[in-house]
């Protein structure tokens, strides 16, 4: 028997579900996010919409945002450069080895080279064959 006569004694428990807590997924959180920036005060009325909370989107508002600007600082940024030692070129003063050298100008007039040149008399050859003066 009960020791304590005075206490009562819980015939029947029974628990109510107070709601569910919801989860959104990403895309849909996006989604109603969007829809809030549309226009001006559409916040509270996006939000009862939903029926989600004011102070729920903004906060999805607020990571929202911060996740843009986050994607736009890791888009802009700065190339890594590399300094190099320019490569060596041939001088061109001297003669060139024996070869062929066929130029096409943009009027259709060619010109055939063969055997070693020297620069200077390439570029009064080029010029002539343009019909400019040399530089």
């Amino acid at each position: 028997m009960d020791s304590h006569t005075h206490s009562t004694q819980v015939e029947r428990l029974e628990v109510v579900e107070t709601g569910r807590r919801r989860r959104w997924s990403e895309d849909a959180k996006l989604k109603i996010v969007l829809e809030s920036l549309q226009a001006p005060r559409q916040v509270a009325a996006t939000a009862r919409r939903h029926g989600i909370s004011r102070p729920q989107l903004l906060q999805w508002r607020r990571s929202f945002q911060a996740k843009q600007k986050g994607a736009a600082e890791q888009q802009t940024g700065f190339a890594p450069a590399m300094v190099v030692p320019e490569p060596e070129r041939p001088a061109l003063a001297g003669p060139t080895a024996a070869g062929t050298i066929e130029i096409e100008l943009a009027s259709g007039a060619r010109m055939r080279i063969t055997g070693a040149v020297d620069a200077a008399t390439l570029t009064a050859a080029v010029a002539a064959l343009a019909g400019g003066r040399p530089r």
